[in-house]
Parts: structure tokens; sequence; C-alpha cells
């Protein structure tokens, strides 16, 4: 069956009862935990193997994403604030609170882009002495170029899976979504710290070497 005509995964399919277990193996069920409470070894051990994977993807796909876009070597990070900025310009201090960064790391990562044209200031408002940063039509065009060829590249790789396989990455959809927002919902109370980096970056928001 062709990518272009298999059928959407639903938008939310069924979850089982919650007294059904999942299992860490054929014959392993993964035991329950209190969520501040110690995590048993087999549910550490699909957490590595659902680590490895995401890291996987995520380097091949920017790998193979770079062969074809030069411009796919901005970091990362300069990314991140270019996807939060989109929704709305915002301060240097709320970009810092969104993205769990030191000020003075998203001011390197923010000069960075106003080299490159991507943002501009803004007079804030609200506050006349402070500024918003806020995306430029390049930074916009940007966002979508990068968006574009990793939906191009996911694409194209689909289309290379066996149907079940194919099935399976489309029934997890729903589930990695609600993980990444329970990810993002139980970060750390004030996890932001003074000089935290962006892998891949320096302070100032240049890439290593």
């Amino acid at each position: 069956m062709s990518a272009a005509s298999r059928p959407l995964p639903p938008t939310e399919p069924s979850r089982p009862d919650r007294t059904d277990q999942p299992t860490a193996g054929p014959n392993e069920p993964i035991a329950p935990h209190e969520p501040h409470g110690p995590i048993a070894p087999n549910a550490l051990a699909r957490a590595r193997q659902l680590t490895d994977v995401v890291t996987r993807l995520r380097r091949a796909l920017r790998s193979s994403i770079r062969t074809d876009y030069p411009w796919e070597s901005l970091p990362m990070a300069q990314v991140e604030l270019l996807q939060t900025l989109a929704a709305a310009p915002l301060r240097v201090g709320e970009l810092a609170a969104r993205q769990r960064l030191a000020p003075n790391t998203v001011s390197g990562l923010v000069g960075k882009l106003l080299d490159a044209g991507f943002v501009d200031r803004q007079a804030d408002p609200g506050d006349r002495r402070t500024a918003r940063i806020a995306l430029t039509a390049a930074g916009h065009q940007q966002l979508a170029d990068w968006q574009q060829a990793h939906e191009r590249r996911i694409a194209g790789a689909l289309a290379t899976l066996a149907d079940a396989d194919y099935a399976a990455v489309m029934a997890a959809l729903p589930g990695l979504d609600h993980l990444a927002t329970a990810l993002a919902e139980t970060a750390p109370a004030g996890s932001t710290t003074t000089g935290t980096t962006p892998a891949g970056t320096t302070p100032s928001g240049t890439t290593r070497a």
C-alpha cells in the first residue's frame, strides 16, 4: 500500500483500561510506581529504549536534511527560539523562562538571530523601557522552510516502511503527543540555571566546533 493511500490514524485511539499494565517485554509487566517515588527498573529500561530511538531519529533527520539544505546547520537552540516567537513577540526574560535557559544565554542566541535578520526588537507597549523580540518576515520564512524540509524528509522515510510498521508509527502519535505534554508539565521547578547553555552551543549562542 502506498503512503498516499494509507489511512490517517484516528485522532484519539481508544486507551486500554488502566488495570491492563503495559509490558516491558513479552512476559515482563512494568511495575507501577508513585509519581514521586522510585521508578521500577523495567520502566527505566523502557524509557532508555525510547530515549535511544528519539535520539537516533533526531540525529538521522538533521543529518539527512543537512545534505540538501545547508542552512539546517542553524543550531537547534535558535530554531526553538524562532518556534517560540512564532506565536507572539516576547521579552528576553519571558523567552528565558519558556525555554528554561539563563537570560544571558538567551541574549546570546537572540543576538545571533538579530545579526541574521530573523528577529528584530520592538517597543513593548506595556513598558517603554523594555523591548520585545519578534520574528521578521525572513524569520517566518526560515521557520517555514525548516518545517517543510522536515515534513518532506519524514514523509519520504514513512513511504519506505512496511504497512505494519507505518500503522504502528501512526498509532503511536497521540501517545507521544501526550508524553511531550507530560514532560513539559512535569519539568522540575526552578530548573533554569545561571549559565545553562543548550547542547551544541556556547554561552554566546555560537555553535561549538
